[in-house]
Order: structure tokens, then sequence, then C-alpha cells
């Protein structure tokens, strides 16, 4: 007896251990229910990331005391089992949900999720919507749709810029090129500037020659009277002298 006890102690501490981080939980009962189709079953629960273990009723309630899913473990009555898992409840929904409609030696009792014990009517529509992970996606894509858009729309604005501004360089529609032209331009009117420094330079030696000539005319006119004057003075001293 004192066995027994301990064995119901050990078997109740472990399963308190599993439920205590438990948030969500769907408890059903079967008959009939062979080893292959409860190792299908078990199955279908740890790949939606649950748990799944045949319980005794008042073992159950009292593993459960505490934890998130105690009210769904109380007062239950008949062959008992119970899915549990700390993830998405709607993933554990649709699994067993599945494996359900194609063996129906397996029915729901109750449910409960965060707390809130749910009914069979509810646990078929828990298992219709969707899931975590699913509105995680749709959420995201949501959030991150408009900056995809606006990324889209800036990265197509700056590929067309760049393509306008080749074609008109190819075109020859800015400014840079036309600046070798005016730098010809400019280097051919130099030597017009300098051309008429000819002329000038003709004009200033021909003032040279006029101003030379002018000053050589009065001396050769002064030559006659010096000439008159050493004459005169000649026959002044060429006259006899009376005595």
């Amino acid at each position: 007896m004192a066995l027994t006890r301990a064995i119901k102690t050990d078997k109740v501490k472990k399963l308190a251990g599993e439920l205590e981080g438990s948030t969500s939980a769907i408890i059903g009962t079967f008959s009939g229910l062979t080893a292959s189709k409860d190792f299908e079953l078990r199955k279908a629960v740890r790949g939606a990331g649950g748990n799944y273990h045949v319980v005794k009723n008042k073992l159950a309630a009292r593993a459960a005391e505490g934890t998130k899913i105690e009210a769904a473990l109380k007062g239950l009555k008949g062959v008992s089992s119970v899915a549990y898992t700390s993830g998405d409840p709607v993933a554990l929904a649709k699994a067993l949900s599945t494996w359900v409609k194609d063996n129906a030696e397996f029915t729901f009792k109750l449910g409960i999720i965060d707390g809130k014990v749910i009914d069979v009517r509810e646990i078929a529509e828990l298992a219709t919507m969707p899931g975590k992970e699913e509105l995680f996606s749709k959420l995201l894509f949501l959030i991150q749709s408009p900056a995809q858009r606006l990324a889209t729309v800036i990265n197509a604005t700056g590929r067309d810029l760049a393509v306008v501004i080749n074609q008109g360089v190819e075109k020859g529609k800015f400014a840079g090129p036309a600046a070798a032209p005016v730098a010809e331009a400019s280097a051919e009117e130099a030597p017009k500037a300098e051309a008429p420094a000819a002329p000038e330079a003709d004009k200033v030696a021909e003032a040279h020659e006029v101003e030379s000539a002018a000053g050589e005319q009065p001396s050769g006119a002064e030559q006659p009277e010096n000439s008159t004057a050493s004459q005169g003075g000649e026959a002044a001293s060429t006259d006899p002298v009376e005595g």
C-alpha cells in the first residue's frame, strides 16, 4: 500500500512539473483506442509542440493545482487524457481536430486557454483560426509592405534619374561640352586685338621723321646769314685804311 502511494505521489509530482509551465490544454476521452493509434495521436501532439498523457482524474487534479490549467482538470469523470502546451494553442487544436476526423474513437471533453475554460464547440472554432506563426507572418508582411513599396519607388526614381542624366550627357544637352568653343573664340580674338599695333607703329615713325625735318630747316636757314656776316667781315678787313 505504501508503495502504491509512493508511486502515485511520484506521478503527481512529475505531471505537476510538466503542467506547471503549460498555458493551454485539451482534455479528451477515448474508447477502444489501439496502441498504434495511441502512438499516432502522441506523435501528432508532439508535432504541434505539445505533450500527451492518459491520466487518473484525481491525480490530474492534484497535479494541476496552482497551474494555469487547474480549472480544466478538476471534477473529471470517466477515462481522461490531456494534451497540453506552453506554445500555440491553435496549433494544438488543429493537430487534435485533424486526427479526430479520422479516428472516431477519440472525443473532446473540454479545453482551457490562459485560464479560460472552453467547450467542445469552441475547440472546433479554435482549430479553424490562424496559428501564431501565421498571424506573425501576416503582421510582418503588413509592417514591411509599406517600407518595401517606398524602397522600390526610391530605387526606381534613382535609376530613372541616372538614365536621364546619361542620355543628356550623350546628346550634349548640358553646359559642360560648350566650354571648348568659347575658349577657341577667345584665342581667335586675341590676334585681332594685336593686329592694329603695326599701323600705330608706322604713324609714330612718321611723326619722328616730321619732327626731324622741322628741326633741320632752321639750321639750314641760318647758314646764309653766317656766310654774309663772314663775307662782310672779310670785306671790312680788306678796305684800305685812310691815313
